[in-house]
């Protein structure tokens, strides 16, 4: 297809096509004889996710960082939409509430320049945490080995000591009957998520390695996969009943923590359940306690991984989920891995 067909064909320009061209977005064949460009359907596909990205907002910066890999699959150009979209949604469902909050105010004549500005800094502080996130630990790059990584054992500090039987009690907890749907967030390879399937469940997993969901869909073909993470889940409002993470959430900050226990509970339907399965302690006393003890031993590799992750504060998160109505449950499986059950609790 020439360019002035591509353009029809996009309802676009040649123009406009040229100067994406120019700005290293596309790379079109051209004939050595003529110098005409000629677009295959990966081309159209990749100048439609262009224009969609463009339409909402999106610099050519950012589309240049969004679309860096130049073999990207039909696929893979629907979920960078689908996830621009959902954050453009959420971005403008944030400026909402913040505009409900400043209505919403009892008394309008009490209601000052500084609260305006006030709830204005806050929109912006969410806006920067939700598109700020930045995977500094190369996921992608691990996506093939992981499942070995997992099983290692021998090491001073084994990160993943108890991981088959947190895995397993994980999946035991959360009750679905068939026909219902389980989001796995962090999910991997789909070393979790795949345990529903044989309770008849649809699986949804989510993370933000495309590699990783690669991987996922090659081992588990009926999950489906969603890139997108923790604080812009690519899910509308009550979708789904339960909710499943392992081994993802201590990789967010403890205010990061709490933004996506939010992002779950509104995905989350009526009477749902949300089981978080992570690195985490008890408490803040309980971590001082693990350090001082391995400091004692000597072993400064378990102090430099537990500086270098953030581990959770068990009883944090479960304090933010009883506050939301949540009926919850803790365990330890051991000095630094827990779970959270949350049971969603509705007034009938």
């Amino acid at each position: 297809m020439k360019i002035n067909e591509a353009a029809k064909h996009l309802n676009t320009t040649p123009r406009a096509i040229r100067y994406y061209e120019a700005k290293g977005l596309i790379s079109p064949k051209k004939d050595e004889a003529n110098d005409y460009r000629t677009f295959t359907d990966t081309d159209l596909m990749r100048i439609g996710t262009i224009l969609a990205l463009r339409e909402v907002g999106f610099t050519i910066a950012k589309i240049k960082k969004l679309l860096e890999d130049p073999e990207m699959s039909m696929t893979q150009y629907l979920h960078v939409q689908r996830q621009a979209l959902f954050e453009q949604w959420m971005e403008m469902r944030d400026m909402i509430e913040t505009i409900d909050q400043m209505i919403g105010q009892e008394n309008e004549d009490e209601t000052t320049m500084e609260d305006m500005q006030q709830l204005a800094a806050h929109l912006k502080k969410l806006k920067e945490i939700r598109s700020s996130w930045k995977d500094r630990w190369n996921f992608d790059s691990q996506a093939e080995t992981y499942d070995e990584q997992v099983q290692l054992r021998g090491q001073a500090f084994d990160i993943h000591q108890g991981y088959e039987e947190a895995l397993a009690q994980t999946a035991e907890k959360i009750s679905l009957i068939r026909g219902q749907t389980c989001l796995d967030i962090g999910i991997g390879t789909g070393n979790l998520g795949a345990r529903f399937l044989d309770k008849g469940a649809s699986v949804i997993g989510v993370d933000q390695s495309d590699m990783m969901l690669q991987k996922c869909k090659e081992k588990h073909p009926m999950i489906e996969t969603r890139q997108g993470h923790f604080l812009a889940l690519p899910m509308l409002d009550h979708q789904v009943d339960a909710i499943v993470t392992s081994y993802a959430l201590h990789h967010l900050p403890d205010e990061e923590k709490l933004l996506a226990l939010a992002e779950m509970d509104r995905v989350l339907k009526a009477n749902g359940q949300i089981c978080i399965t992570d690195l985490m302690f008890p408490n803040e006393v309980d971590r001082k306690a693990a350090l001082h003890q391995y400091e004692a031993a000597g072993n400064q590799l378990a102090i430099d991984c537990i500086a270098d992750e953030y581990f959770a504060d068990q009883s944090l998160l479960a304090a933010w989920f009883m506050e939301k109505g949540y009926q919850v449950e803790t365990h330890q499986f051991h000095t630094f891995l827990g779970m959270i059950y949350a049971k969603r609790v509705t007034n009938a």
